[in-house]
């Protein structure tokens, strides 16, 4: 591999190295992360094709878990066929044009996850504390107003990112640290002043990520208000259940999200493998955990999956016993 130091030059062409300290332990990572993605497309377009296909699966939470499948499937496919790339073939070399694609298509669907993430948590409050006008309130009108608000906040304040990183002077390094581009990752590299830069990533991160996760927490403040004051122990339970899935995945998506943002900008001590591996974590863990949550828990969507098996099962026969007669 070719590699470009330069001080006085700007390179378009940047080199991603990976995790730093694991570069010899590259090609044993790509195999859980490879496997990761595959299940990743395969659980994402199964939820995908059964929630599409069953009307009775046209329900305001499983529509927003489609779009945030749809943002899973396009955060993780931008990220990870480079990173297995790099893994496989020491392949790090990366046009100005694509990593700045990279850097929009991933902190744009990101925060559209997170997006979904608060409708879904609306979805939760007003089937719980306001059921008798759920259905009046979350109209399929209402669903594709959220869904496409949520799609134009993340691409509205996000397009601004490639365009001031374009702009910069990246006369100190064209290396970069990391197994994809990111924001921040690039901003280090810059020779010019980047407080702006840094200021409004800051700025677009709480009003994004921030803002949706303290809403979700108050909808569920609101949500265990109206829980506790239910008459029966039984119906306590069995209405927090239908809360459990999404609580998992909140966990899930927001705790390497958080961990990700903090260190990049305040943890200094953290050791960058550290940091980057956690990153990894979050664009491939959450898009795969989310499907086997809702599979699991949702019954609806389990036994619609598992139709689809038992109806397969007898097609793969009949194609069999055909191909024997030919």
């Amino acid at each position: 591999m070719s590699v470009y130091n330069k001080t006085d030059v700007h390179s378009i062409t940047f080199i991603l190295t990976g995790i730093p300290g694991l570069e010899a332990a590259h090609i044993w990572i790509s195999i859980p992360f490879g496997v990761v993605y595959l299940l990743d497309l395969l659980g994402n377009s199964s939820l995908l094709f059964i929630i599409t296909t069953d009307p009775s699966l046209h329900k305001p939470m499983y529509l927003f878990l489609c779009m945030l499948a749809v943002a899973d499937l396009v955060v993780c496919t931008t990220a990870v066929p480079k990173l297995l790339s790099l893994f496989w073939f020491q392949d790090g070399e990366i046009c100005l044009e694509a990593c700045l694609t990279q850097v929009f298509l991933i902190h744009s669907c990101s925060t559209m996850e997170s997006g979904f993430l608060l409708a879904m948590a609306f979805d939760r409050y007003v089937a719980i504390c306001n059921p008798l006008r759920h259905s009046a309130i979350l109209t399929y009108p209402v669903i594709g107003g959220l869904g496409l608000a949520i799609v134009l906040r993340g691409t509205a304040l996000l397009s601004p990112h490639p365009f001031l990183l374009r702009w910069l002077s990246y006369c100190r390094t064209n290396i970069i640290s990391h197994t994809y581009c990111e924001f921040m990752a690039l901003i280090k590299l810059a020779c010019a002043d980047t407080k702006f830069h840094r200021a409004y990533s800051l700025i677009v991160a709480f009003i994004t990520g921030g803002v949706d996760f303290i809403l979700i927490l108050c909808s569920y403040v609101l949500i265990l208000h109206t829980v506790f004051h239910l008459p029966s122990k039984d119906a306590r339970l069995k209405t927090l259940g239908t809360c459990v899935s999404h609580f998992c995945v909140i966990l899930v998506f927001y705790t390497p999200a958080f961990f990700s943002f903090l260190t990049h900008r305040f943890g200094h001590r953290v050791a960058p493998c550290v940091h980057i591996f956690v990153a990894n974590i979050y664009l491939l863990v959450p898009p795969m955990v989310n499907p086997i949550i809702y599979g699991i828990r949702t019954k609806r969507i389990r036994d619609r999956f598992m139709r689809f098996l038992s109806f397969s099962g007898p097609i793969r026969k009949v194609n069999r016993n055909l191909k024997d007669m030919g």
